[in-house]
């Protein structure tokens, strides 16, 4: 096992971060569940900001293999689905973990519902502790709680763990005042206030978690994660995607 070093030259901008992936990012080029490449691309990704330094928490969705809104949408009862897509970004965490193991980073998956022989419980203390010693944490089934996305999981952990920043991975390069991939007219934000966010309904994050984050001052950077070595220049604090914060 490889230890974490400190390190050398210019110090990233951050110390502790919270990665945001949806399930969606490990799907490649699959139109569900997991490609293996995908997952080993994120794992070598994560790698590149470890070996920084950086305290690295990590949230998963888990709509590449259930997504509990479509599922109430279809007929079933809203909380079961919820629970159901808790289960699936368990799947993704273990399959995450696998991966950065492969490649010598130590992790902890930790879940907001008791699963003994999968994960630890979620437990704030132990989560900082090990982000201390170097591992790599992974919080699943989101808050533990229906009726709440992992966006608001995101949030809530960045938070209780003295994250100084969310890093939302996604699959453009930025927030836009429309979808660039159908409206190639859209207009990029380089920095937006979280209340703006709000006002103008952009699709960032839930609009829980944008208040969350804007009652605590926890900026957030959305960004490109299917551009390699994104990951890393976010967390020097190049200017690369979106900031949400206060203007």
């Amino acid at each position: 096992m490889v230890k974490q070093q400190k390190p050398k030259g210019k110090e990233p901008k951050y110390k502790r971060i919270l990665l945001k992936l949806s399930g969606e990012s490990l799907m490649g080029k699959l139109s569900y569940g997991i490609e293996s490449s995908t997952v080993d691309y994120m794992a070598r990704e994560v790698r590149s900001i470890y070996d920084l330094g950086i305290q690295i928490a990590i949230v998963i969705g888990g709509g590449n293999i259930f997504r509990g809104v479509e599922g109430s949408v279809k007929g079933m009862e809203r909380a079961t689905a919820d629970y159901m897509g808790m289960l699936a970004t368990v799947i993704n965490a273990l399959a995450l973990q696998n991966a950065l193991e492969k490649i010598d980073i130590p992790t902890r998956v930790q879940s907001a519902i008791e699963l003994r022989e999968l994960a630890e419980p979620y437990i704030r203390r132990r989560a900082v502790r090990h982000l201390e010693k170097g591992r790599v944490v992974i919080f699943a089934a989101g808050t533990g709680n229906p009726y709440f996305t992992t966006d608001t999981a995101a949030s809530l952990r960045a938070m209780e763990i003295g994250a100084e920043i969310i890093m939302k991975a996604t699959r453009v390069d930025g927030i836009y005042s429309a979808d660039p991939l159908t409206h190639p007219d859209a207009k990029k934000f380089r920095r937006i206030s979280y209340i703006d966010v709000l006002k103008k309904g952009l699709h960032v994050m839930d609009s829980t978690a944008i208040s969350l984050c804007m009652d605590n001052s926890l900026p957030i950077m959305v960004f490109n994660v299917k551009k390699r070595g994104n990951i890393r220049k976010a967390v020097e604090g190049k200017s690369i995607g979106t900031f949400v914060g206060t203007k």
